[in-house]
């Protein structure tokens, strides 16, 4: 991974400005086109053409290990991730369930846990994204604990904390229904290798076999911090941030660890991540909302006590032992996806794409679903270049307008500002439907802004993309060398851009879309439909 990041990184300086671009405001006319104006040298004019829009089927897979539930690239350190956890249900694209699969490693190679080590609890901690100035806390609660070999009193307070909207999507408190559903989150054992070079474990339908069922727990969308104080003295006994506290077997771990001390499974990486091959997070729902969590802010902690023998007194102090599960020490780590597609619009529409006139309706999803493909027909760029050739017109700028579907697609369902991206296509290979990319849209590369979504808490919302560079260099030529550029498909995927921690972009192949939740319905080649996708274009004519 860093090897490719710093690949990465050398070749995207050059062409890249900035992620700041992304959100650039451009005026009617962009300053491709703005010459035109000047004096009064052109009139301003307004044409929408129709394009060709179709789906794109990707089978429920996308490549999903480490490399690619990367969130934002640090150019000098860990760059953080995401990962997806639970299951959404509607009737336009189906079920969507999203499981976790990590590797875990020993904080310490070859640690001594000392003389006859006993597990006391096992803990596993996730830790959502909270919202922290919208706490609620229980009044103190008294009690006894025991602390090493003395029960003292003390008083434990609670803090509870709503999970952050953002991260959610789905039927939530302010999502479809009004309704908050429970998270059943289920901790298991993996019992296959999780071999991060191999293809099979890089992409989401991976299948991987559990053993030993090690915690569950019902997740009702808060997160809870703690503080356990002695009362004599208020000096704090326990502390915990704000998190999902799993309860796991501690027989399982006693006799998978602590009775494996100082022996071979335990010496190093390589052979403890093929001794303990990982752990895989799921939930049993299969409708809900799908969350996503930062595994760089999870915590596997092991409470256990050893044999101490002090001038003849034997005592045993509690200590604690971690286990690693971040991306930065190199464990395979995989979103693991599911769908069910029964009886959805989206099953119906998925078997009747049509290329060459397009389809009214357009899919598109996250993780693995249904991608939308945008073609300018030929005729259209024939009557541009006429346009041009002729009548001295100049375009001054052009953006695709892409409406969702207000009968098919509520606004009650989130809708994530900009969370788009667009490619040109150099080939779709159309009995596998792979794709072949090889670099950012034209626009982009030369600086300007990608898009901007509008109203979108309303029904219908749109989205602009601005295509302008792109359209000119298929229509006038490439400017310094008079050659026209193709008139390739343009892919649009739900899932930003990634950014680096610089502010540039980290190439066309890192984008969000492998742990993007969000998806929607959008009007496409539907020549009935005011609100179906095209083309506006403003051109300027010389006087």
């Amino acid at each position: 991974m860093t090897h490719t990041v710093k690949r990465t990184l050398a070749i995207l300086f050059m062409a890249v400005f900035g992620s700041a671009l992304l959100y650039n405001c451009e005026p009617e006319a962009d300053s491709l086109g703005e010459q035109l104006f000047v004096d009064g040298a052109a009139e301003g004019n307004v044409i929408y053409k129709d394009l060709i829009a179709y789906n794109i089927d990707n089978h429920d897979t996308i490549r999903s290990d480490a490399g690619r539930l990367v969130e934002l690239i640090n150019t000098s350190g860990i760059s953080s991730s995401r990962f997806v956890l639970g299951a959404f249900s509607e009737g336009q694209l189906g079920m969507q369930k999203a499981s976790y699969l990590t590797q875990l490693r020993m904080s310490t190679d070859n640690f001594d846990f000392g003389t006859t080590p006993k597990v006391d609890s096992v803990v596993f901690v996730l830790r959502p994204d909270a919202v922290a100035d919208s706490v609620t806390t229980l009044p103190l609660k008294d009690e006894s604990l025991l602390v090493g070999t003395e029960t003292v009193p003390v008083s434990t307070e609670i803090k509870t904390y709503p999970t952050n909207f953002k991260y959610k999507y789905g039927k939530t408190k302010l999502g479809a229904g009004g309704t908050h559903s429970l998270l059943h989150i289920n901790v298991d054992e993996i019992t296959t290798f999780l071999d991060g070079n191999a293809d099979a474990f890089k992409r989401s339908n991976v299948v991987v076999s559990t053993g030993a069922a090690l915690g569950s727990t019902v997740f009702n969308g808060t997160v809870t911090a703690k503080t356990i104080t002695k009362k004599s003295d208020n000096t704090a006994l326990f502390t915990s941030d704000a998190g999902i506290r799993i309860r796991l077997d501690k027989d399982f771990f006693q006799t998978k660890i602590l009775d494996k001390n100082l022996k071979p499974e335990l010496m190093d990486a390589a052979n403890f991540t093929r001794y303990f091959k990982g752990i895989r997070l799921s939930v049993t729902d299969t409708d809900g909302y799908l969350l996503q969590i930062s595994p760089e802010s999870m915590e596997m902690i092991m409470y256990y006590t050893n044999e101490k023998n002090d001038n003849g007194t034997i005592t045993r102090p509690q200590s604690t032992f971690k286990f690693l599960m971040t991306g930065g020490i190199g464990n395979a780590r995989i979103g693991q996806y599911e769908y069910d597609r029964t009886g959805s619009a989206w099953q119906t529409a998925k078997s009747a794409i049509n290329v060459n006139d397009g389809n009214a309706k357009l899919y598109a999803q996250g993780m693995g679903g249904p991608s939308i493909a945008v073609k300018i027909p030929d005729a259209t760029v024939t009557e541009l270049k006429t346009l041009y050739e002729k009548d001295k017109s100049a375009i001054m700028n052009a953006k695709i307008r892409i409406y969702t579907d207000a009968a098919s697609w509520s606004n009650s369902y989130k809708r994530i500002e900009n969370n788009f991206t667009i490619l040109p296509v150099d080939k779709i290979d159309t009995s596998t439907q792979v794709i072949t990319l090889s670099d950012f849209i034209a626009d982009m590369t030369a600086g300007f802004g990608m898009m901007r979504s509008y109203d979108l808490d309303k029904n219908p919302s749109y989205y602009d993309f601005t295509v302008t560079k792109t359209v000119k260099d298929i229509i006038e030529g490439v400017p310094g060398t008079g050659v026209k550029s193709e008139n390739k498909v343009l892919l649009i995927n739900i899932g930003e851009f990634v950014q680096t921690t610089a502010g540039a972009w980290a190439g066309y192949k890192y984008t969000k879309r492998a742990f993007a939740t969000e998806r929607g319905v959008y009007v496409g080649s539907d020549k009935t439909n005011s609100k179906r996708i095209q083309l506006q274009i403003t051109y300027g004519i010389k006087k």
